[in-house]
């Protein structure tokens, strides 16, 4: 290959920005309520995966302040889900921290979501209690 030669570019793709409306998000929170409260995803983690694939893309979408630490760990939670040697320790410590989390942000909401959020708090530390025996 000639060392002269131009290399080529792929145009950037422009960035749209995603609106996510109230009844999405409630819908988001619903499922994922409704996932946690029948146990822990299935062993192949597929149901799982999709579900953190989901929140990913609607925390990237909020403006909503205080959240990065939670945009962390479901990014995180979403690669150890897709490794196949990561410890069940490893997964729990994560749920264990999301649960924290989504208790702060549902202290601080003022909207219709406190009590959802709370749930799912509840239910990210009970999954989190569940893989760490």
């Amino acid at each position: 290959m000639d060392s002269t030669a131009s290399t080529p570019h792929t145009p950037p793709t422009p960035e749209i920005q995603l609106h996510v409306s109230d009844e999405q998000s409630t819908a988001l929170l619903t499922d994922t309520l409704n996932l946690l409260g029948q146990g822990l995803p299935n062993a192949d983690g597929a149901t799982g995966l999709h579900e953190l694939e989901r929140w990913e893309t609607v925390l990237a979408a909020s403006d909503r302040p205080g959240l990065a630490k939670i945009k962390q760990e479901v990014s995180l939670l979403r690669r150890m889900l897709s490794s196949s040697d990561t410890q069940s320790h490893e997964v729990a410590e994560v749920l264990a921290s999301l649960g924290a989390e989504a208790s702060k942000v549902a202290d601080e909401s003022g909207s219709g979501y406190s009590d959802a959020l709370h749930n799912l708090s509840k239910l990210l530390i009970k999954a989190s209690n569940l893989l760490s025996r």
